[in-house]
């Protein structure tokens, strides 16, 4: 990797991040379109469960994240042999995780849901889900081991095919077992739940057979399974719990927001959950920008060419933004005939409730596509105990803010979602003193 490095090179690693990165996006969004034809009950629960689902999945991410940094890093040092090694300490320690996860999911979100939600519908539809979902957890977490390991190499093409894979199987799936065709049961949105779980065992397992042919694998030592070393996954566990934190807290600031809105009624829920399945679509160029910028800054700081940092994180920002408004306008501008393909009937009438709340999504898109890569250019530096503190300031501010639109004034939707600008812009500040400052410099990894 040059120091100098251009547009093209960015989009080369960054690109096939963006399905990769974005393959829980992707099962959310065909777990929603298919429930939106099947009542807006299940529409709306989808909406609630499935921000809790990606909360779950998102800690499984941001663990994985430790590993990749340090992938990344390694690389850039050239010692190849340690890569092995640090990758089966992920996989180690995403297991277990996924087994603490999974009992939860099973036997504690009966409790956890009866604090945020009020509808009985919602309730038990949310529960329904969950009691398939959950078993894909265990493919889940030790599935983005594998993607962090070729994230970090920079070795990203594979990612494509897979996430293809994972949502023609889960698209295909969906409508078998939500509606009952193709002779499968007519599950609802269980059926949903179970579609997604089936679709990365699939995912799992096409991308273990690729591991086994790739020629270089054994150049890492992929193949010799290692003993536990608990001082290499404590390193990780070190490095990644801030990230870990800060998807908690950010992800979880939107569960909890969800909460909020269910309170105003299951109409105003399924409005925020179209919105927020236009949003996932929206902001897939921004996940795959983030993930490559991610390791190509960790990548040079291996390479002892700190200088390069701020130069790569402001040409992806560029890039992020200009890839997501073009794709993010004719959306906002048009969503009637956009969105028909996905969500076609004859009553539309979710859409145009939506309209108002789509204008406040560009300011919405134009902070989260900036902010988003210069926190994760600034998480590649290895200052993720620095990101989750200005992170859990941010949602505070953010909470508070949803909190008193929603209880105190009669503003709507489109003041609460705008709690999402006042979030990026607090976090933006911050990250752009502590860069400058360049208190990174002395960090390790």
């Amino acid at each position: 990797m040059r120091l100098r490095t251009s547009y093209r090179q960015i989009l080369a690693i960054s690109a096939p991040i963006m399905l990769g990165s974005a393959a829980q996006n992707v099962v959310a969004l065909s777990d929603s379109v298919f429930l939106f034809h099947l009542s807006e009950e299940d529409f709306a629960a989808i909406g609630f469960v499935g921000v809790f689902y990606l909360v779950i999945a998102a800690i499984g991410y941001g663990f994985s994240r430790g590993g990749q940094i340090m992938i990344a890093r390694r690389a850039g040092e050239r010692e190849l042999t340690e890569v092995g090694r640090t990758f089966y300490a992920m996989v180690y320690f995403e297991a277990a995780l996924a087994l603490l996860m999974f009992l939860f999911m099973q036997y504690g979100c009966y409790y956890f849901f009866g604090l945020f939600v009020n509808s009985e519908v919602i309730f038990e539809k949310s529960l329904a889900y969950l009691s398939t979902r959950s078993w894909g957890v265990f493919f889940s977490y030790v599935g983005v081991a594998v993607i962090a390991l070729y994230t970090g190499l920079a070795r990203t093409s594979f990612i494509i095919v897979d996430t293809i894979i994972l949502g023609a199987v889960n698209i295909a799936l969906n409508y078998g077992l939500i509606f009952g065709h193709w002779g499968l049961p007519a599950m609802g949105i269980a059926g949903a739940g179970l579609a997604s779980t089936i679709a990365e065992v699939v995912a799992f397992a096409v991308f273990l057979v690729y591991i086994f042919f790739d020629k270089k694998a054994r150049a890492y030592r992929l193949f010799r399974l290692p003993d536990i070393d608990l001082a290499l996954i404590r390193q990780q566990y070190k490095l990644a719990l801030p990230i870990v934190a800060q998807s908690f807290v950010g992800l979880g600031s939107w569960f909890v927001f969800f909460g909020i809105v269910e309170n105003l009624g299951e109409r105003e829920l399924a409005i925020t959950n179209l919105v927020r399945m236009v949003y996932l679509i929206l902001s897939i160029p921004t996940w795959g920008f983030a993930s490559g910028v991610n390791t190509m800054v960790s990548n040079f700081i291996g390479q002892r060419k700190r200088q390069a940092v701020l130069p790569i994180i402001w040409k992806t920002a560029k890039l992020s933004w200009l890839t997501t408004m073009l794709i993010a306008l004719p959306v906002v501008l048009f969503p009637h005939e956009l969105l028909y393909p996905l969500l076609g009937g004859e009553d539309m009438s979710l859409i145009s409730a939506a309209q108002p709340v789509f204008y406040v999504l560009v300011g919405i898109l134009t902070a989260f596509s900036v902010g988003s890569i210069y926190f994760n250019g600034m998480a590649g530096t290895g200052a993720t105990f620095y990101g989750l503190i200005i992170q859990t300031v941010s949602a505070v501010v953010y909470l508070g803010y949803i909190y008193s639109v929603v209880n105190y004034t009669d503003w709507g939707l489109p003041w609460a979602w705008a709690s999402e600008i006042l979030y990026w812009v607090v976090m933006m500040a911050a990250i752009f003193w502590y860069l400058r400052s360049r208190h990174w410099h002395g960090l390790e990894v």
